[in-house]
């Protein structure tokens, strides 16, 4: 087993429906701050803890349908970074995966329901895929244009990705030469749905950075660690790609997210949407059994000496644990799986 320290705090950004430019965000490490505790994030969450959670259902729609994911590829990738984002994805509903699988860890997810008691899906499956290998918006996109290379994307006039509203999950990722708005500052992934007015649909959608040029000790821990705390060392990423690895427990935050709070009305704690605190929030920085204020809790080691939790089809990854509103606290493959 293997334990490093947490570096992990939640950022929630204000949610608007009227502004496509503000939506739900998550980052996997905090500014610099002086102090212990600060450094290691304001977290007190342990697993098992239930205080002051109240995540709770606002009676909007869920994915119970099952899941298409469509990735767009916007910028330049290799076939490698590719293969593992694409493996990931099939993995959540595979069947026979190594314990502890990916597929035991979105039996979490499969708790919650909608307001006519139906579960959300258990299929998961890759769809079909957008390549933007010319950069059509540029390197540096607004939260604006992320909505416009979705357009895009599903508006082609070569192999369109199809317009799936009630069980399509539009995944962009960008290279990791691509800066997006309060990328590394604020946020390294975020999730929200697209306006008519921009695509001519409303779509569930979610953006992930490759990192790994731009910020990897901000958005790809603990594969890769902030250089301003001395003596805090990264541990090894399962599958040889600092950047892409980083980005998997990214999209595992939202993908989750998506499927139980895909139009910011439905499983969130907090009084209104303005600052939803969702299902991978509440577990932020959990990466296993003993997880929770400064610790990542117990994680596993290959024979490379290489860090992971979870296990896939034919690869390994690391991604964070989920809060289970049916025993009030975050859980694992372990507990489900």
């Amino acid at each position: 087993m293997h334990s490093v320290p947490v570096i992990l705090t939640l950022t929630v950004l204000t949610v608007l429906l009227t502004s496509p430019a503000q939506v739900t965000g998550y980052r996997p490490y905090p500014p610099k701050t002086n102090g212990s505790d600060q450094i290691f994030g304001s977290s007190k969450k342990f697993e098992g803890s239930s205080n002051l959670v109240r995540l709770r259902y606002h009676m909007g729609p869920v994915l119970t349908n099952n899941i298409t994911v469509h990735p767009i590829w916007y910028g330049t990738w290799q076939k490698s970074q590719k293969k593992i984002i694409r493996e990931f994805i099939n993995s959540i509903s595979a069947v026979g995966s190594k314990h502890p699988s990916v597929s035991g860890w979105w039996k979490t997810v499969q708790l919650y329901t909608d307001q006519t008691g139906s579960n959300i899906t258990g299929t998961v499956r890759l769809g079909e895929e957008k390549n933007d290998r010319f950069y059509s918006h540029g390197k540096s996109l607004t939260r604006l244009s992320i909505q416009s290379v979705i357009k895009s994307a599903v508006g082609s006039r070569y192999r369109p990705l199809p317009v799936n509203p009630k069980s399509g999950l539009y995944l962009l990722l960008t290279a990791d030469d691509v800066y997006v708005q309060d990328f590394c500052g604020q946020v390294c992934g975020f999730h929200y749905f697209t306006f008519p007015s921009i695509v001519g649909f409303t779509l569930p959608y979610a953006w992930v950075g490759n990192s790994a040029k731009l910020c990897p000790g901000v958005c790809a821990y603990p594969f890769a660690v902030p250089e301003y705390i001395p003596g805090l060392k990264p541990v090894k990423s399962p599958n040889g790609d600092i950047g892409v690895d980083g980005m998997i427990s990214v999209i595992a935050h939202e993908i989750a997210e998506l499927a139980t709070n895909p139009l910011v009305n439905a499983w969130y704690a907090g009084p209104d949407p303005v600052a939803p605190v969702e299902i991978a929030d509440l577990c932020e920085g959990i990466y296993g059994t003993g997880g929770g204020g400064s610790y990542t809790g117990q994680m596993l080691n290959d024979h490379r000496g290489a860090t992971y939790n979870v296990n896939g089809i034919r690869r390994r990854y690391l991604i964070q644990w989920l809060w289970s509103h049916v025993v009030s606290y975050c859980t694992g493959p372990n507990a489900l799986d």
